[in-house]
């Protein structure tokens, strides 16, 4: 009875090890995703976004939309995904084409990093709480041997109260790096939504105006 509650223990510690193994390397993959989409979706600076700007707005100052088309083709950043959109769809007239690419920036872009950082923060949460799955059942294990055997060696407990800790300890040596990643993301992703949005700004008022120029547009 003693070996076959020692086996279910050691193959539910070993369980929860995997699981906490499992959720780190998730919630880690989704904070380089996340990281790595913010990298590839902003200018590394607003003097660049603002010379990729100038070079549009003098594009559309000439009435080449499709100049301004094929220059932002190929490029995976924000700005010109959005510029070459309202390009493309400039039959649309202004307000609709603005609220085309704005539609198509939050679903494509900011929808995507949402999903990716709701998954981390479920990490956050499950992590800890696995960690005290196996801290319990490491008790239980303590309790088990406690119960029935005659004489207790300090060896067995310890075992058993050293899976408790190191559990619960696992748990929250992921929770908190994540938490602080997390933190550092979302700053990130709210400087290129405010760079993002400059460059937008910019453009649209360059756009408007193009388009007052073109015969039998939409305004």
């Amino acid at each position: 009875m003693l070996l076959a509650a020692s086996s279910l223990f050691d193959i539910i510690s070993t369980t929860t090890y995997g699981a906490l193994a499992g959720v780190a390397l998730w919630g880690l993959y989704c904070i380089v995703i996340v990281w790595t989409r913010v990298n590839q979706k902003r200018f590394k600076s607003e003097e660049e976004q603002d010379v990729f700007v100038d070079d549009v707005e003098q594009m559309l100052q000439a009435g080449d939309f499709e100049g301004v088309a094929e220059y932002c083709d190929g490029d995976p950043r924000a700005i010109p995904q959005i510029v070459e959109m309202a390009a493309v769809h400039r039959d649309m007239g202004y307000k609709k084409a603005r609220q085309f690419v704005v539609d198509r920036f939050q679903r494509d872009v900011m929808s995507d990093l949402e999903y990716r950082l709701s998954w981390v923060s479920t990490v956050i949460k499950s992590a800890p709480m696995i960690g005290l799955f196996g801290t319990v059942f490491g008790m239980m294990g303590a309790f088990e041997t406690l119960a029935t055997a005659e004489s207790v060696e300090p060896s067995a407990l310890a075992d058993d109260i050293n899976i408790a800790l190191r559990t619960t300890a696992c748990g929250l040596a992921i929770a908190i790096p994540l938490m602080i990643l997390v933190a550092n993301v979302n700053i990130r992703i709210a400087k290129m939504e405010d760079l993002v949005g400059a460059g937008l700004a910019r453009f649209m008022a360059a756009y408007r105006e193009a388009l007052t120029k073109l015969p039998g547009t939409r305004r």
